[in-house]
């Protein structure tokens, strides 16, 4: 196989370009919808992930959400001084935090599903209903089997 040569390369023919711009997109959409709020994607991620395990510890969000656990764990200190999240002492493992929503954070959730809902609707609006199943049913492909070449696999695998 020979490669090509660099000029004859079209950058709009490349997937990587086209994700980067899809990520750029979704989250000016999401801080668009969600800007009352000040809150971004991973932040949402974080506060969703905690409402549906209380009590997950911060190693178990990080793979969940697919994060390195150095961000995660500053994601988890802005959420706490908020005063949205809480971490506490595991009565298990004295050197494990699990982490809690407060009735801040339950509010602030709360309010920005419909929002989050919204900004999904957006973000596949171009596409018929048709379409936004078969974009999602292949995308959830494409990352699945490289989720392994992420510097941040998911533990689900998403």
């Amino acid at each position: 196989m020979t490669t090509p040569e660099p000029t004859s390369v079209n950058i709009d023919d490349q997937p990587g370009h086209y994700i980067r711009r899809l990520h750029q997109i979704s989250v000016g959409i999401f801080l668009q919808e969600l800007s009352g709020l000040g809150m971004t994607p991973v932040q949402y991620a974080a506060l969703q992930t905690v409402s549906n395990q209380p009590g997950i510890d911060q190693r178990t969000l990080a793979r969940s959400i697919a994060l390195d656990t150095s961000t995660t764990g500053g994601v988890i200190d802005r959420l706490e001084q908020r005063g949205a999240m809480e971490r506490r002492t595991a009565p298990t493992d004295r050197r494990a935090r699990q982490l809690w929503l407060t009735a801040e954070g339950e509010r602030l959730l709360a309010e920005a599903v419909p929002a989050m809902l919204s900004a999904q609707q957006l973000i596949l609006a171009p596409l018929t209903e048709r379409q936004r199943a078969e974009f999602m049913r292949l995308v959830r492909i494409v990352v699945d089997q490289n989720n392994a070449l992420s510097r941040a696999p998911s533990e689900t695998g998403r």
